[in-house]
């Protein structure tokens, strides 16, 4: 079933270079064009099923939200046609749809009577919405004194707790806590399970390809790729890898947390898990070494449900080589408090040659949640005389037939 179908949609706006060019326009005698056209969106057109759960992606400015709020009807597209069946609830903007001089008690019943809930059915939801929140004494406070997080926590606890057929969620989880990502990555999954029908924008691909069951990768206003999560991500952070435009932004390092050597619990409730050490065998192999890795990281919780260790090998260029997870593999891991060692052994490296660095993270939910990463922990060359070429040894053999 179509819960959503969408033809043809164009948006286009017209740029002014001051504003009394739109009134000289609008008034101009021989109708001279004072405007430039910028079309953000152009000929998108995309069949959602109910249940589905797409993953949106691309670069800041390729029309991602544009589509997000032309579906909400925040929008209307200037040609095409959008049709929606069925309840919508969106986190678009942080504190859209919010009224800055309500407090978050007040905003809760607002927001529900936008969605077509009457007060006695926000009655029955207000205390689950309040205590998915968390946000305490706030709640009774105007929304103008929240933070970013506090607006983040509200808006996902309205949006994802009255019902919606339709959940669309544009980037808000990247400014939430680590633990309240994993909260409602927990809710939406419970949606997903019910059939409610999910559209994600997220800049973090592994969100995407582990969530999302289909992906849209929109390119300059057009479709780029539509599909299987998996082969979309793939498609996209190929491109991402080597589009010499890509945002210096993203590029940047995450910032590393430093911890103590002896084991203290940190300050920030909101550090459940650090990455402390990563010790490599040694800094120069020959093709076919064995490589050893043994990482040290430390829990802060009483447990952390579903913790994983990923490790991925990359060029100085940021090429991905390879990159395995203990969640894919079925390995389970020591996710009680404490300091805990794990080793991570490649038996024969098939690198050829060069020289290559380890990424190093901890995540829960499948790899949804980012809980720490270490990006460059170690680094080491490979090196041997020559025998073949390329990048990876790969076994083979040759057989003459004539």
């Amino acid at each position: 079933m179509k819960i959503i179908e969408i033809k043809n949609i164009v948006k286009s706006y017209k740029l002014y270079d001051k504003p009394a060019d739109r009134f000289k326009e609008s008034i101009h005698p021989l109708k001279k064009v004072y405007h430039k056209d910028f079309v953000a969106l152009n000929g998108i057109s995309l069949s959602v099923e109910k249940g589905d759960a797409i993953g949106i992606l691309g670069r800041n400015g390729s029309g991602k939200s544009t589509l997000l709020k032309m579906i909400t009807g925040v929008l209307t597209p200037t040609s095409g046609e959008i049709q929606v069946n069925g309840k919508i609830s969106a986190i678009l903007e942080l504190g859209a749809g919010f009224n800055p001089e309500y407090t978050g008690r007040e905003n809760i019943y607002l927001n529900g009577l936008m969605m077509g809930h009457n007060r006695e059915k926000m009655d029955e939801k207000i205390e689950s919405i309040i205590n998915f929140a968390d946000i305490g004494s706030f709640i009774d406070q105007p929304v103008k004194l929240y933070s970013s997080g506090m607006f983040a926590r509200l808006a996902f606890a309205v949006s994802i707790n009255v019902e919606p057929d339709i959940l669309i969620v544009d980037e808000a989880l990247a400014v939430g806590d680590t633990r309240f990502q994993t909260k409602c990555i927990d809710k939406m999954k419970d949606l997903k399970r019910s059939g409610t029908t999910i559209l994600f924008v997220s800049h973090a691909s592994e969100q995407v390809k582990r969530f999302c069951n289909k992906a849209v990768w929109i390119k300059d206003g057009k479709i780029e790729s539509v599909g299987e999560s998996s082969e979309v991500v793939d498609r996209y952070e190929d491109y991402m890898r080597n589009d010499t435009n890509s945002s210096e932004e993203m590029k940047k390092p995450p910032k590393v947390e430093v911890v103590d050597p002896d084991f203290i619990l940190p300050s920030n409730p909101d550090i459940l898990a650090l990455i402390t050490k990563v010790e490599i065998n040694k800094t120069a192999f020959k093709t076919f070494d064995e490589m050893n890795v043994e990482i040290e990281y430390e829990v802060y919780e009483e447990i952390i449900d579903d913790l994983l260790l990923g490790a991925a090998i990359y060029t100085p260029n940021r090429e991905y080589i390879f990159g395995p997870n203990t969640f894919l593999e079925k390995i389970s891991i020591p996710n009680d408090m404490g300091r805990h060692k794990v080793k991570y052994c490649i038996p024969q490296i098939p690198l050829l040659g060069g020289t290559f660095c380890l990424d190093v993270g901890l995540f829960n939910n499948e790899g949804l949640v980012n809980i720490h990463y270490k990006e460059n922990s170690v680094s080491f060359t490979i090196t041997n005389k020559y025998f073949s070429e390329g990048l990876v040894y790969i076994n083979h053999n040759w057989e003459v037939l004539k």
